[in-house]
C-alpha cells in the first residue's frame, strides 16, 4: 500500500470557515491508475494536494509509503517529494527559455544527486518512452499541447518517483491527445509498476482507470 488516508478533514477560512472535506479515509496500492472525479467544487483537487503533500494543513492521517506525513518537517518533507513524488498538471508549465531536453533534466538537477551527464542519458530515455525523441532540442513552446504535456510526463519521472500525482493533466487537450496522454498514464502503471493518482471530469478516463474514487460535497463514493 502506497498511500492510506485516515478520516481527512479540511477547511478553509475565505470567504468564511467552511469545510471542503468530510473525513476521508481511502487505500491505494502500489501499481494503480487511481482517477478522483466529481463536480466542480466537490473536493477533488483539494483531496490531491492533500495526497501529494503540497497541502498539510488537514485533519486526519496520511501515509505515504509508510511514512506518516504529519511526523515530517517542512525540509524532510521536500526531499521526501523530490524522491517519491512527481507532478503532472493541465498546465505544462515548461520553461519557454529552455528546450526540451533541459526542462526534463531540470527537477533532478535541482536534487542534485546524480551528474548532469546521467541525467541527461536519463532524460533521453524518458523522451523515447514518451514518444518524443526527436524533439529533445526544440524549444517547448514550439510543441503542441499534446506534446507538451508528453514532455512533462517525461519531466515527472526523471527522478524515479514512485507516485505520480497529476491534476486534469489532459483537460486542455482535444480527444486525441487525450487518449495518447491517457495511455501513457496507464502504461506508466502497468509497465513501471508507479502509482497515478489523477483529478479528472473526463469519463472516458475515469471509467477506464484501474479504479475510479467518486467525490460528492468533500466525500468520497469508493
Amino acid at each position: 500500500m502506497i498511500i492510506k488516508a485516515s478520516h481527512i478533514d479540511k477547511y478553509f477560512d475565505q470567504p468564511e470557515r467552511h469545510q471542503v472535506l468530510h473525513g476521508v479515509s481511502l487505500e491505494i496500492a502500489q501499481g494503480e491508475l487511481v482517477s478522483i472525479y466529481g463536480e466542480s467544487g466537490s473536493g477533488k483537487s483539494t483531496l490531491l494536494y492533500i495526497l501529494s503533500t503540497l497541502d498539510t494543513d488537514f485533519g486526519g492521517k496520511l501515509w505515504i509509503k509508510d511514512q506518516n506525513i504529519k511526523d515530517v518537517s517542512a525540509g524532510d518533507l521536500t526531499n521526501f517529494r523530490n524522491q517519491h513524488i512527481g507532478f503532472v498538471y493541465q498546465f505544462h508549465y515548461l520553461l519557454p527559455e529552455f528546450d526540451v531536453l533541459q526542462n526534463i533534466m531540470l527537477p533532478a538537477m535541482k536534487m542534485g544527486v546524480k551528474t548532469k551527464e546521467q541525467i541527461k542519458e536519463d532524460a533521453l530515455l524518458l523522451l523515447q518512452e514518451v514518444g518524443m525523441q526527436d524533439f529533445a532540442k526544440r524549444p517547448s513552446y514550439q510543441l503542441s499541447g499534446g506534446q507538451q504535456q508528453r514532455v512533462a510526463i517525461a519531466r515527472a519521472l526523471i527522478n524515479n518517483p514512485d507516485l505520480i500525482v497529476a491534476d486534469e493533466p489532459t483537460g486542455n487537450l482535444d480527444q486525441k491527445n487525450t487518449e495518447m496522454v491517457f495511455d501513457l498514464l496507464k502504461k506508466i502503471t502497468e509497465e513501471k509498476g508507479k502509482t497515478v493518482i489523477m483529478a479528472t471530469h473526463n469519463s472516458k478516463i475515469y471509467q477506464n482507470s484501474h479504479r475510479a474514487i467518486e467525490m460528492i460535497d468533500g466525500s468520497v463514493r469508493l
